[in-house]
């Protein structure tokens, strides 16, 4: 069976008192019990990773995990602004996020690059998250389904088997920051589709692959979403900065 993962992405948000305040209220909360078979994680700002490392080797819960969110394509050199994979293995992570609807609009990320931050996290025992996604425009025309496929190609074609050891998020960019939210059979049949693909090219990857959700995932609708026998968990936006909310989605 997969583990259901829930990963909370704060992008450009937080500082030093915040996340301090963040990390305690969910260690405690956590304490209280959590559902069995369940992984759990945070992908904080590059400058806040080690404060945030340390914070959660305070509370000594194995579950709660840290990531980054995202990593350069190249295991070191002259790239100004860049951060390792290696760098990121050090500072704690566990998972990293490559090629989220933002990196690919603002910075022109190319399935190439995110395949090739990906093999540089894998290189450094980490699990990145590949995010794909269609825009509204796509959706409308019908096209969703190929433009996640064209995406996923690409992945398949540069990591081949090590996908197996890599998550997938699916992210509909119109429901990033929108409040609108995919219904859960929308999404569903996203995730079936990514994952019948996967099977097309080994079934044993396929099947080992989780496949999280995100796009406005918030508590109210974390249930009926996790039910979903192809959804494996989340990639949490907004509703992961708010504390609580974060606590009510990993109960849900």
């Amino acid at each position: 069976m997969r583990p259901l993962i829930i990963i909370g992405n704060w992008k450009m948000h937080g500082n030093l008192a915040s996340n301090s305040d963040w990390v305690k209220t969910v260690c405690r909360g956590m304490e209280q019990g959590m559902p069995a078979g369940r992984q759990y994680a945070v992908c904080v700002p590059s400058p806040y990773l080690a404060q945030c490392d340390a914070l959660i080797k305070d509370c000594s819960l194995a579950f709660l995990s840290l990531g980054a969110q995202d990593a350069s394509a190249f295991a070191a050199g002259a790239y100004t602004g860049d951060v390792a994979a290696s760098m990121l293995k050090e500072l704690g992570c566990a998972y990293v996020i490559v090629g989220h609807s933002e990196r690919r609009q603002f910075h022109y990320e190319t399935d190439e690059q995110i395949a090739e931050k990906a093999l540089q996290v894998l290189d450094n025992g980490m699990t990145p998250v590949i995010c794909v996604g269609e825009s509204a425009d796509e959706r409308n025309s019908g096209r969703e389904v190929e433009v996640v496929r064209s995406q996923i190609a690409r992945q398949v074609a540069v990591l081949q088997d090590r996908l197996a050891d890599c998550l997938i998020a699916y992210e509909p960019l119109w429901a990033i920051g929108t409040g609108k939210v995919a219904s859960a059979q929308v999404a569903q049949d996203m995730h079936r589709a990514i994952r019948l693909q996967l099977a097309e090219f080994n079934e044993d990857v396929a099947s080992h692959v989780g496949i999280l959700y995100g796009g406005s995932v918030k508590p109210d609708n974390a249930v009926e979403l996790f039910a979903m026998p192809d959804i494996d968990g989340g990639l949490i936006g907004g509703a992961s900065l708010n504390s609580q909310d974060f606590l009510a989605i990993c109960q849900a």
